[in-house]
């Protein structure tokens, strides 16, 4: 087994990314080591690049939708084994014992360690971290396109388990691009009406093919304002500020905005818009081991799979401006 590993790192703030080693040191007892087969490429990739949310040290290895082979295992490890498929997520390992971890909250963990938030990711030869965080992937799955699930594929299917979604539920979904198309194939098979809000021209025919019932144009504010009382469930998944009291007027009685996307404006909201009719605004993160063996589960069983562009590796910069310039359909998947 090699001692360094071989990764993609930008040195400074802004730069592009360059090959770059690390020692890892000896393997903890407590760890798996993950031999990268492919990586997703995330939004907040570029966010932490940008060092938009002042956490980034350097120098900095993105990635943190990885997918590997287990090639080392701890000698205290127990439930992974060498040769396994997993996947990689936002967390490295989480402490275990606060009252967040005893709740199976995992994923809420205060002392938790971020893949990508000072230390190395995933666009890189080989990663390790905890067993609880190296996710088995089903056999059904495929390796290659699984990657987007670990981030984005959790941070849309998340809410319908905690919020709990129904079947009958009319689901909106604003924006479909990485996060939306995938939220649109869950909202179809959990059992839900879907309606798509796009603002991109000409993808009508794309996102009904994912699973969308009706698709209204986000840049019509009389096509939004139709909505107006339908939607039990709408799922922002956008990361700029919106029309917020258009869209808080298509929540039907009872009706929740759950917000996953990174929008750095803060959020209009007047008290009496939720107040009538018992509405509710929430966010949420990404998701638990529990609620992503069972995101990947459900994909499993209904074929469910993010629509993926993929580059080698060794292309990485060009595929980060492919995403950064909003080119990608739908995610962008590194190859090792």
């Amino acid at each position: 087994m090699p001692s360094k590993i071989r990764a993609y790192a930008a040195l400074t703030p802004g730069a592009p990314l360059v090959p770059f080693e690390y020692d890892p040191g000896p393997l903890s007892p407590d760890q798996v080591e993950v031999e990268i087969i492919a990586c997703g490429i995330c939004h907040s990739d570029l966010h932490m690049l940008s060092n938009d949310w002042g956490s980034t040290k350097w120098p900095f290895v993105p990635g943190h939708e990885g997918v590997g082979r287990i090639v080392a295992v701890g000698e205290r490890v127990q439930g992974r084994q060498v040769g396994q498929i997993v996947g990689i997520g936002w967390y490295l390992g989480t402490c275990g014992h606060c009252a967040s971890c005893v709740a199976g909250d995992q994923h809420l963990c205060r002392n938790s360690r971020q893949t990508i938030v000072g230390n190395h990711g995933c666009y890189a030869d080989r990663i390790r971290l905890d067993p609880l965080w190296a996710l088995p992937i089903p056999d059904a799955l495929d390796p290659l396109t699984v990657g987007p699930m670990l981030c984005g594929g959790i941070t849309v299917f998340s809410p319908f388990v905690h919020r709990n979604v129904s079947p009958t539920a009319r689901v909106g979904v604003v924006g479909i691009g990485g996060l939306g198309h995938l939220a649109v194939m869950f909202a179809n098979k959990w059992g839900c009406e879907v309606v798509a809000f796009s603002g991109t021209a000409g993808k009508e025919e794309a996102i009904t093919r994912m699973g969308a019932h009706e698709v209204v144009n986000s840049r019509d504010p009389k096509a939004i304002r139709k909505q107006a009382g339908r939607i039990d469930f709408l799922l922002v998944t956008a990361n700029v500020a919106l029309d917020w009291d258009s869209y808080l007027r298509t929540l039907a009685p009872h009706g929740q905005m759950h917000v996953v996307g990174a929008i750095a404006e803060p959020i209009p909201v007047p008290t009496g818009r939720l107040m009538s009719g018992q509405k509710s605004l929430s966010s949420s993160p990404t998701g638990s081991p529990t609620t992503m063996a069972q995101m990947l589960d459900f994909a499993a069983r209904h074929r469910i799979a993010a629509i993926t562009e993929t580059f080698p590796m060794a292309r990485v910069n060009e595929a980060l401006k492919h995403l950064a310039e909003g080119k990608a359909r739908y995610r962008v998947v590194l190859t090792a």
